[in-house]
């Protein structure tokens, strides 16, 4: 016969039991990512690198990119069907890597969203602040990045004392979308858009859309060695590491991650240039059509 304390004591060891199954489906669960287009990429490297057991769940709105010059009304309506996607696969954590989305509807999804969402232009504008020597500080975006202010605002919250100067570069997606990364024609749009931000002696360049990161070598040379480059993509991983440590959100296994990638239009060509940039083969990638 067993004692109550005996039996108090299974319980206890019962309920630790289920506890603990319950943080691990949580902790197991996947860090969702979303961006216009492929390049968002960029965020999901830094992130396999930085995290390297965290699952990921990843989609591209590859049938309605450019986001850079669409309306306000437009860019939240997607915004929002993309996260309500995202939120049926049971993520853990919201990322939002294109810049517009995260210039233009932010607060949107955060109110959609019942778990943690971050976003890369707070992250950029505080790297650029504690990196830039002469306060002179450079942003190229898309149109609608740069028409929202968001950056500057952001710099601004940060040191009110900076300059900033920024340019918009509609075709910068395009062409990142069709891989021209090193295309001659690439590097002429670059020399033209950078033209006007080079005058005006800034130290320090924000790539203000997450598709940029894939040119910087080229933006790189055209600047120069002096100009330092500010890569979203990095700084969104070091800030989802520092979240997820801080909600002990951390997948607890040491299995291989599972990466799901999900697509609206043409996944053979998205697989072959995320291929081509990751550097690894990409097993499941999807097409999914948004309503």
């Amino acid at each position: 016969m067993l004692l109550l304390s005996e039996t108090a004591g299974k319980v206890d060891d019962l309920m630790i039991g289920i506890r603990e199954k319950r943080m691990n489906i949580q902790t197991h669960r996947a860090i969702g990512v979303f961006d216009s287009g492929i390049g968002g990429l960029t965020v999901v490297r830094s992130l396999m690198e930085r995290l390297p057991f965290e699952n990921i769940v990843y989609f591209g709105d590859t049938a309605r990119v450019p986001y850079g010059i669409k309306s306000v009304e437009t860019i939240n309506r997607y915004a929002l069907q993309i996260t309500e996607f995202l939120l049926k696969k049971d993520v853990k954590l919201l990322i939002v890597a294109c810049n517009t989305m995260a210039a233009v509807a932010y607060q949107a999804i955060r109110d959609l969203s019942p778990v943690p969402v971050l976003e890369v232009i707070e992250a950029s504008a505080k790297i650029a602040v504690d990196r830039t020597r002469s306060k002179a500080i450079g942003v190229i975006g898309t149109p609608a990045t740069i028409n929202s202010n968001a950056y500057a605002r952001a710099i601004h919250l940060l040191d009110r004392d900076a300059k900033v100067f920024s340019q918009a570069c509609p075709l910068f997606v395009p062409l990142v979308e069709e891989g021209w990364f090193d295309h001659p024609a690439t590097r002429l749009v670059a020399e033209e858009y950078l033209k006007p931000v080079m005058a005006e002696r800034v130290d320090t360049l924000v790539l203000g859309c997450t598709h940029y990161p894939l040119l910087k070598p080229l933006f790189q040379d055209i600047t120069g060695g002096q100009v330092r480059l500010i890569d979203s993509a990095e700084a969104m991983a070091d800030i989802a590491a520092d979240l997820i440590k801080q909600k002990n959100l951390g997948n607890t296994g040491r299995r291989p991650p599972e990466y799901l990638f999900c697509v609206s239009d043409v996944p053979y060509r998205f697989q072959t240039i995320g291929e081509r940039f990751l550097g690894r083969t990409l097993p499941r990638v999807e097409m999914v059509r948004l309503q």
